[in-house]
């Protein structure tokens, strides 16, 4: 029952790592700083009319571009110190909500943040990894949906724990542990710590494919 409180555990190393780099710090959303970074997390948060075009393409979405843009100018201590304070009341607050969308959101925007700057991965607890390889294993064809021409399987490293996320043959495995294999399905693979097993063509059509949403 602690994995609710995973997201404010990264939420609150994030806010910290935000202190310390100040707003200009990189990230692995290049051309993005920690600035920007910050802006986005809070727009999703508190701006109930624009956080919609996070994920809705089109008007939408370079509607919320320009309110991010706006926050961007805020002092980057309020935006940090808004995002250190929590969830405001109501949808985020929510326990899957927290458990899922959330934890994932503030675990690879913290290591957005951390492998743009050196830092190298960390290694979690057990109870964060079952956590981690739960969210890897919720509807992770949806994060591979680009991909095509070949069949994929994950596997939680040094578990024999696999999930089969697209049928079909050639087929490729990406192994690697669960904060690794979802930092690849969000599109961080560059930065991901994974191998990618199977016959040539397979791991090639996994190179050339768009991973996240």
């Amino acid at each position: 029952m602690a994995d609710p409180l995973f997201d404010a555990i990264e939420r609150k190393r994030l806010a910290n790592l935000l202190d310390e780099l100040g707003p200009d710090a990189p990230t692995l959303l290049d051309p993005w700083t920690t600035r920007d970074l910050a802006s986005h997390l809070v727009l999703r948060e508190h701006d109930l009319i624009a956080a919609p075009g996070l994920v809705i393409p089109g008007a939408w979405s370079r509607f919320a571009e320009r309110r991010r843009n706006a926050l961007a100018h805020r002092d980057f201590s309020w935006l940090v110190d808004t995002i250190r304070s929590g969830p405001p009341r109501g949808f985020f607050r929510i326990n899957w909500v927290r458990r899922l969308p959330n934890l994932n959101e503030f675990f690879v925007h913290h290591e957005d943040v951390r492998r743009a700057n050196g830092l190298a991965p960390r290694a979690n607890s057990p109870a964060m990894d079952a956590a981690l390889w739960r969210n890897v294993s919720f509807a992770p064809w949806l994060l591979a949906r680009r991909l095509r021409d070949t069949g994929l399987e994950l596997e939680w490293a040094g578990t024999g724990k696999t999930l089969r996320v697209r049928r079909g043959k050639p087929a490729a495995r990406i192994v690697g542990l669960p904060g690794e294999l979802l930092l690849y399905l969000f599109g961080r693979q560059r930065a991901a710590r994974v191998d990618v097993n199977g016959p040539a063509c397979a791991i090639e059509a996994v190179g050339r494919a768009q991973f996240g949403m």
